[in-house]
């Protein structure tokens, strides 16, 4: 383990910030027509600046960030590497992005480029305690069984599936929540949780939760692939 007292890397990250919260490991599919998210998509195909990662931020409230109110933007994120990019008639794009690595943002630049500039920090989860460690295969478990009734009660039975036997620890919370529908606070909440133990918990209590109101509706959620326009504030 490193020493306490080693300073922290920052690096820059171009920044898009949205009404949505992206997970490590989670796909998402993008369209872009704004100019200067059309200019970042441009920028992150000739990998000229920052090879082909840009970071996710949650807008706070509503749809859009401008210099004046990069405040509303929350301090957590995710990092996101450009898998494919569609181009479109009139310059815009189709993109499609995976989560990579969480990160703290420390400032913002609205001024350099005509995108948000971040400077950031990663994050690690904190190691498991040795004595919560006898434990973990039933938080494990825990999770993944609501996993699955969730997803029984949502989805058709081709439209997922459970995450390998031999994911790690810290990627399950966040591969089981990238298959279900959880409100965007949900999903920040999970975002910045850095105990992996903790997170199966809130994982597995969020599914619960969300599939006691599948059944009370007797409604299913629109499907995943319904959203690949996601709102943006391009």
């Amino acid at each position: 383990m490193a020493p306490r007292n080693v300073a922290r890397v920052a690096e820059t990250l171009p920044l898009f910030p949205l009404g949505t919260v992206l997970l490590p490991g989670a796909s998402l599919p993008l369209h872009i027509f704004e100019p200067r998210y059309r200019q970042l998509v441009v920028d992150l195909m000739t990998g000229s600046l920052f090879g082909r990662t840009f970071g996710v931020v949650c807008i706070k409230e509503g749809w859009e960030v401008g210099a004046d109110n990069v405040r509303s933007l929350q301090d957590i994120g995710c990092s996101a590497d450009l898998l494919d990019a569609r181009p479109l008639p009139e310059g815009r794009f189709d993109i499609v992005t995976r989560g990579v690595r969480r990160f703290r943002l420390l400032d913002v630049d609205t001024t350099t480029a005509p995108y948000l500039l971040g400077t950031v920090e990663y994050l690690e989860d904190a190691p498991v305690p040795e004595a919560a460690l006898e434990v973990v295969p039933l938080l494990e478990r825990g999770a993944r069984a609501a996993h699955e009734r969730y997803c029984g009660a949502a989805w058709h039975q081709e439209d997922w599936s459970s995450p390998a036997s031999d994911v790690e620890l810290g990627a399950l919370s966040y591969l089981l929540a990238a298959d279900c529908l959880l409100p965007v606070e949900d999903r920040q909440r999970l975002l910045e949780e850095r105990s992996p133990a903790r997170r199966l918990r809130l994982v597995r209590r969020m599914l619960h939760r969300e599939t006691g109101i599948l059944s009370a509706l007797k409604a299913v959620p629109v499907p995943l692939t319904e959203f690949g326009h996601v709102p943006s504030p391009n």
